[in-house]
């Protein structure tokens, strides 16, 4: 028993904080209720060397007031596949004390056409944020010429 509590003496937990920071004041957010508001903000922050290159997927922070609080780089993939961690996208927003969600990902291709995944990654992480009491709000796919928005056509 003696040998046991020695070894338990002997570990170490890091600890963790979670803190969020923005430099931006909350009157300065810009307030996202529409997706073409959401498109913009998220258009003034890809990069436009990537955008027909490779997939990338973003989610885009909102609090109840609908203000941006951030946006996130979930991840970057091929040229026509791009995996996502949902892990990550409700850690982002826990740690940013978000209320709602907005995915965003682009097709280099340029269809704005969903695909069967998208469709399939959308529904499963509004299942996810309801457990969570975090909303997806909208799942928004972008390219240089426009955007589709599930929420617009009825998806969400």
């Amino acid at each position: 028993m003696e040998a046991n509590n020695t070894i338990i003496d002997n570990l170490i937990a890091a600890e963790i904080q979670l803190v969020y920071k923005s430099k931006v004041k909350p009157s300065e957010r810009p307030t996202v209720n529409s997706s073409r508001k959401a498109y913009s903000v998220l258009m003034a922050t890809w990069d436009e060397g990537r955008i027909e290159f490779i997939e990338q997927f973003k989610i885009l922070l909102v609090n109840n007031a609908k203000k941006a609080l951030g946006i996130f780089e979930v991840s970057a993939g091929g040229t026509d596949f791009v995996p996502v961690d949902q892990k990550l996208i409700f850690t982002a927003a826990l740690k940013a004390n978000a209320t709602g969600v907005i995915l965003a990902h682009n097709h280099p291709s340029g269809t704005l056409k969903p695909s069967t995944a998208d469709t399939t990654l959308t529904n499963r992480l509004i299942k996810a944020g309801e457990l969570l009491g975090i909303r997806i709000l909208d799942h928004i796919i972008v390219t240089t010429e426009g955007y589709y928005s599930f929420t617009d056509e009825g998806l969400i």
